[in-house]
């Protein structure tokens, strides 16, 4: 019987993947913010939601996954990609975020993993909690042969927040600023909600 957590660990070829396209628009490069993680947790892998064995982290499960591709829409293989975020409760595993808010020691908060040889990657976490100032996102920083380290962010389609952030706002061209928001909805047999996060660098 597989377990779990190399279900989630495993990429899968299901729908939603992007074929090789011509002229795709690039992901724009966004901050990394002030809270990529100081001090790493102790496991760093694609599910966020457990910490080892461990009990689940607070908040709504989501699955995020996705492609990293060139701008021609070749894939790019054993690339890296990062993930890091705040907590349900809209708080970071960092130093500097001094938030009263609590901390959840069951979530793992950052995980990076390397794509298979059709650019894929897929991670597991929560749906980050809302702090002063932001809409809910996610932070990624992907990294490959041949082109430059890209950070930026992942939006959530239909939150309220997304009007006025004023980073999501700061990508003046239509299709780069949607390219950055994603849809999430649960599959028909029902489980946790996923979203396709595709990421396109120039190479």
């Amino acid at each position: 019987m597989i377990s779990r957590r190399k279900t989630v660990l495993g990429l899968a070829t299901a729908a939603g993947f992007a074929s090789p396209a011509l002229a795709l628009t690039r992901t724009p490069r966004q901050s990394t913010g002030p809270f990529y993680p100081d001090v790493l947790p102790r496991e760093s892998d694609a599910d966020l939601v457990r910490i080892g064995s461990g009990p689940a982290a607070i908040g709504e499960e989501i699955e995020v996954a996705g492609q990293l591709l060139d701008a021609e829409g070749r894939p790019i293989a054993n690339g890296f990609v990062e993930l890091w975020q705040a907590n349900a409760n809209g708080r970071y595993s960092n130093s500097r975020d001094t938030s009263n808010v609590p901390l959840d020691p069951n979530f793992q908060g950052y995980g990076i993993v390397r794509t298979d040889e059709q650019g894929r990657y897929r991670f597991l976490t929560i749906k980050p909690g809302l702090y002063p100032g932001r809409t809910r996102h996610l932070h990624f920083r992907v990294g490959g042969p041949g082109f430059e380290p890209l950070p930026t962010q992942m939006y959530f389609a239909g939150d309220a927040g997304n009007t006025s952030d004023f980073l999501l706002n700061a990508v003046r061209d239509p299709q780069a600023r949607s390219s950055l928001i994603v849809p999430f909805a649960a599959p028909l047999s029902g489980g946790v909600a996923r979203g396709t996060f595709n990421i396109v660098v120039g190479v």
